[in-house]
């Protein structure tokens, strides 16, 4: 068993037996247009059974499932599936859920999804500028009516964007998937990446979350993915950082031992302080539905090794 429990919050369950739920990113002939096919994902199920018994022995203490039913009619039919996941094992804590913000009868939906317990949030970021598309961000506006926060994919050259239009609902927190997807290793990307960054902290409700670093860097060591952690870190602070496995998709690049433990103790042994307490407050459990953070309540701690995720 590692030795520091750890909270994920980046976990996909799936069941493609399940004729109400569709995933297009497991389809027998569907591969990833940068990284090619993820075949070895494709088994018909990965529910909360298999994730309990392959993570046995990370001790992960609690799980936030993030949307997997890429290409459903009825994102609906996800929530009802994990929540009954939920009640039978426990896992997952906390589900962000998918909805098209920018459809114009998304407000019904979102209603649907506060309904259930476990639904802390929406990620909906797959459309081109959609940070900028006033039905998009009429529906992002609608999160606070219902306590939810957004997850949303950002790349550096729009940072500056989001942290305006987060500027604009300051009762939203928003969670900065993977860390920005930095997509290049070069001095120049770095320095762009992390100006973009310093940006998009400057919205208080803004957290990055740390995962998803070894997608362009798949043969990774903990030196090489030691500035960019040490980056989200100092930008962002600990209290608005969080880490996620991605998990079972960084099965393709990492190992899930390595994930919880050397490589998160090998970033930060001069600075005096220890990638594995980063705090989550706020995930909603308790009295309050996610108010500041993508965290819990009570302070956890968590061992930030990364690797690559989609």
């Amino acid at each position: 068993m590692a030795a520091t429990p750890f909270i994920d919050t980046h976990v996909h369950l799936y069941d493609q037996k399940n004729k109400d739920l569709h995933y297009a990113w497991l389809q027998p002939d569907w591969s990833h247009p940068e990284f090619g096919d993820f075949d070895p994902l494709k088994a018909l199920r990965f529910d909360a059974e298999a994730f309990i018994a392959e993570t046995r022995f990370a001790n992960v203490s609690k799980v936030v499932h993030i949307q997997a039913a890429i290409g459903i009619a009825d994102p609906m039919k996800e929530t009802v599936w994990l929540e009954g996941q939920a009640e039978r094992t426990g896992v997952p804590h906390g589900i962000v859920a998918y909805s098209r913000l920018a459809d114009p009868r998304v407000e019904a939906e979102l209603e649907r999804h506060a309904a259930y317990p476990r639904v802390r949030g929406i990620r909906d970021s797959g459309q081109p500028d959609y940070l900028v598309n006033p039905s998009w961000q009429r529906g992002f506006a609608l999160l606070e009516k219902f306590g939810m926060l957004v997850e949303f994919d950002c790349g550096w050259a729009d940072m500056a964007i989001a942290r305006d239009l987060l500027g604009r609902s300051p009762g939203i927190p928003a969670v900065l998937n993977h860390a920005g997807f930095p997509t290049a290793r070069t001095d120049e990307y770095f320095r762009n990446w992390r100006a973009g960054l310093s940006q998009l902290a400057e919205a208080e409700t803004a957290i990055c979350k740390i995962s998803g670093l070894g997608m362009y860097d798949r043969y990774w060591t903990p030196e090489s993915l030691r500035p960019w952690v040490l980056s989200c870190i100092e930008i962002f602070g600990v209290q608005r950082c969080v880490f996620g496995t991605n998990w079972p998709v960084d099965r393709l690049f990492d190992h899930l031992k390595l994930q919880s433990g050397r490589a998160g103790g090998a970033l930060l042994p001069e600075r005096g302080a220890d990638l594995s307490h980063l705090s989550f407050r706020n995930m909603g459990f308790g009295d309050v539905r996610a108010v500041a953070t993508i965290g819990f309540r009570s302070t956890e701690s968590v061992r930030v090794g990364i690797g690559a995720a989609t």
